[in-house]
């Protein structure tokens, strides 16, 4: 019997080359600290050029903005909750929460508008789950601990407390104080701290 031809179907997966893998986590990278200084509308030209490849690469990667702003938009959603897990064994549960809550205010600082765009990109594919369900859910599980162990008042809820972090960053770029951000921060957790 003569060996079969490999076809489309049966085919095995071929791995990126490993200068393709790197190109784009460059991409990735440069594009984070770009959207960081210049907000989600910063030109894709620029990001190709500071990762060190053609913008042609980079499209190549990321055929659309929306598709580069929801990757990073998901590379820091997934670092939110793999850092809320893991906090989850902290034996502090009122400081993980605040640690975690705390490095909600620095991505929200650094995103400049991108959790907007990606969420409005994400929200046209309304048969998508969110992505942010799953960091929203360790942070109830933070949150739920630190209520256990009497460091946090019940009737706080998560979504609340991500809201005031929002605004936080909200109020804090509308100051010229460089200290509104972390002043504003530690009044939303002296309110919801235990009496």
């Amino acid at each position: 019997m003569a060996a079969r031809t490999p076809t489309v179907e049966n085919a095995p997966a071929r791995r990126p080359r490993a200068d393709a893998v790197r190109n784009r986590a460059r991409i990735v990278e440069t594009a984070r600290e770009v959207f960081a200084v210049r907000g989600a509308d910063a030109s894709l030209e620029e990001i190709a050029r500071g990762a060190g490849v053609g913008i042609g690469t980079l499209y190549r990667h990321f055929p659309t903005r929306d598709d580069l702003v929801e990757t990073v938009f998901h590379d820091r959603i997934d670092e939110l909750e793999a850092l809320a897990e893991e906090l989850l064994t902290s034996a502090t549960p009122g400081e993980a929460l605040a640690t975690w809550l705390h490095a909600q205010l620095d991505q929200a600082a650094t995103c400049r508008g991108l959790a907007a765009e990606a969420m409005l990109a994400m929200l046209a594919h309304t048969d998508a789950p969110s992505p942010c369900e799953s960091m929203r859910q360790a942070g109830a599980a933070l949150l739920a601990r630190a209520q256990a162990a009497g460091e946090v008042r019940e009737g706080v809820d998560i979504d609340d407390l991500v809201r005031m972090v929002q605004a936080v960053t909200l109020a804090a770029e509308e100051s010229d104080d460089p200290g509104t951000a972390e002043r504003l921060f530690g009044f939303v957790l002296e309110g919801v701290r235990a009496r």
